[in-house]
């Protein structure tokens, strides 16, 4: 039977196509609307932790700062990051670091780069891996020799392929060694450019020596064993960077401490609720679209209401009317909600495009579209189907 009530129901849509297209329209939109802001908020959410993961996880990143303006703000020195190493338990690596700004001149070609003077300690902490080539030695970072390892953007701008490492290449007006290329990040620099792959990497004193003529420390990463307590490790960390750095109780810090994972995390909870609130509010053309399919069934009954009787008269039963017009109502439903998927599909893929997100597929997202919208079917279609299946036979043949 529930075959046969399926083929009616389809007979009876495609009898009148163009009305029942715009019937479901509200239901195309509100499926369209919804599976495209999701699966564009989820794109959103995983470009910005992904850009995010590019901070290294399990890390704190401390900043100088300054609290009063009339105070300078004061640079960390090498020894705040030995007793970092060394007296915080749990404490893998703490590695200080310096960016610069530079003009990157090889074989006739120039570009503007960030440069990093950093130490092995801070690859591992930053889990910078060295695609080709090797890494700096205890003696090139200890006398700040002139070498470097390229990111892979630098090597598409100003080297020819298969001809980088051994190559000499000039910095402003400083020259050094390619010695290593490092694998492809994602996301930014700490303190730098917007590509993470943008960048030269060169021992930490070469870079405060022949670059910015100073000894001072920027920032410094502390990578920590995820065994131990995060805010444990958080606050041995600030008391031990307020007693070296002579904050007296009462005063602000003259530092920031950010974690890695805390930014992570905030960042993609509030894409998440952005991307909740902005899909309910799209929902709520579903709602439309649900009343507009009670609207037009309630209208079929009436139009029907002659061969209602003659069913009735000649022995079907009250739940059969009722399943044929909610069979109706759910078929309806249903199409509309496969056509919006559809649509978002298209739209999800081209806004990505241009938006430059990542496309992400969602399975359930989709698959939950299509039943909620069949379920709309059912909730809006059964009042008409009810109020057909209560019809009089007498009074439904006498129907003009």
């Amino acid at each position: 039977m529930l075959g046969s009530t399926l083929l009616l129901a389809i007979r009876e849509i495609r009898r009148h196509l163009l009305r029942s297209f715009l019937t479901t329209l509200g239901i195309i939109i509100g499926v369209a609307s919804v599976v495209t802001m999701v699966t564009l908020g989820q794109g959103l959410t995983a470009d910005v932790q992904d850009d995010l993961a590019g901070l290294g996880s399990d890390v704190f990143i401390v900043f100088p700062r300054q609290p009063d303006i009339n105070v300078p703000r004061r640079p960390f020195e090498e020894e705040d990051i030995r007793a970092v190493r060394n007296q915080i338990a749990g404490v893998q690596f703490a590695a200080g670091a310096v960016f610069s700004n530079a003009t990157a001149f090889h074989n006739g070609q120039d570009w503007q780069t960030s440069v990093n003077g950093a130490s092995r300690e801070f690859f591992s902490a930053q889990n910078i891996d060295i695609g080709e080539g090797r890494s700096f030695t205890d003696q090139e970072e200890d006398r700040g020799e002139s070498v470097c390892i390229v990111g892979t953007t630098l090597v598409e701008k100003i080297f020819v392929e298969d001809q980088v490492l051994g190559e000499e290449m000039r910095l402003n007006n400083v020259s050094c060694t390619v010695i290593g290329i490092a694998d492809e990040r994602s996301g930014s620099n700490i303190g730098g450019g917007n590509d993470a792959n943008d960048i030269v990497y060169m021992p930490l004193k070469t870079v405060q020596r022949r670059l910015i003529g100073s000894d001072d420390i920027q920032f410094f990463v502390v990578k920590y064993d995820p065994s131990y307590s995060t805010i444990t490790i958080q606050n041995q960390l600030v008391d031990l960077l307020r007693e070296r750095r002579v904050v007296q109780d009462g005063e602000d810090n003259n530092f920031d401490v950010i974690d890695s994972q805390e930014i992570s995390d905030t960042v993609g909870g509030i894409f998440q609720a952005m991307t909740g609130v902005v899909a309910i509010i799209a929902a709520i053309s579903l709602i439309v679209g649900g009343i507009g399919i009670m609207n037009i069934m309630l209208v079929s009954v009436t139009e029907r209401t002659r061969e209602i009787g003659i069913r009735l008269a000649i022995g079907a039963l009250a739940k059969e009317v009722r399943l044929q017009f909610l069979t109706e109502a759910v078929v309806l439903c249903c199409f509309g909600g496969l056509i919006g998927i559809g649509i978002a599909f298209g739209l999800s893929v081209m806004l990505a495009g241009v938006m430059d997100l990542p496309f992400l597929f969602n399975p359930a997202l989709n698959i939950g579209a299509f039943l909620f919208s069949a379920l709309m079917g059912v909730a809006f279609g059964y009042y008409p189907a009810h109020r057909a299946s209560k019809l009089d036979p007498i009074d439904a043949l006498r129907h003009e």
